[in-house]
């Protein structure tokens, strides 16, 4: 897996994140230390002001059984991605809250102004619960 990574301007990433693939970061991102983001089974695009908090996990990884496809993880903009999230999720809208030790897995998609609760599990079906 070769890397590519693109920062956009006014960010902070810290020395200890781990990026690894096809990566692109938006304008005002801040990644904390220890913080992961892994573009394994295709590229992962952030938007702009995203907070990714430390041991937190975004993971575009291999679907299971399938070979050759390449798909891109969108995450939109201005989303909090707490300590010890885990997100595989294909596609992520704007303004999210994913507490600590939540995860959202490949085949959900997340649209505006949710939040996953700490310690909660979404696997397989969209999820789109009333805007805060």
């Amino acid at each position: 897996m070769a890397n590519s990574i693109k920062i956009g301007k006014d960010c902070v990433v810290c020395e200890q994140a781990e990026i690894k693939g096809d990566v692109t970061i938006g304008n005002g991102c801040i990644i904390h230390p220890k913080a992961r983001i892994i573009a394994e089974a295709g590229p992962i695009i952030l938007g702009e002001g995203n907070l990714i908090e430390e041991y937190s996990l975004i993971w575009n990884r291999p679907a299971e059984g399938v070979v050759g496809s390449t798909p891109i993880m969108i995450i939109g903009a201005f989303n909090n991605f707490e300590v010890y999230s885990h997100c595989e999720a294909l596609k992520v809208g704007d303004h999210n809250v994913f507490e600590s030790k939540s995860f959202a897995g490949r085949e959900v998609v997340v649209t505006d102004q949710c939040v996953i609760g700490a310690g909660c599990r979404i696997v397989s079906t969209s999820y789109s619960p009333i805007p805060i």
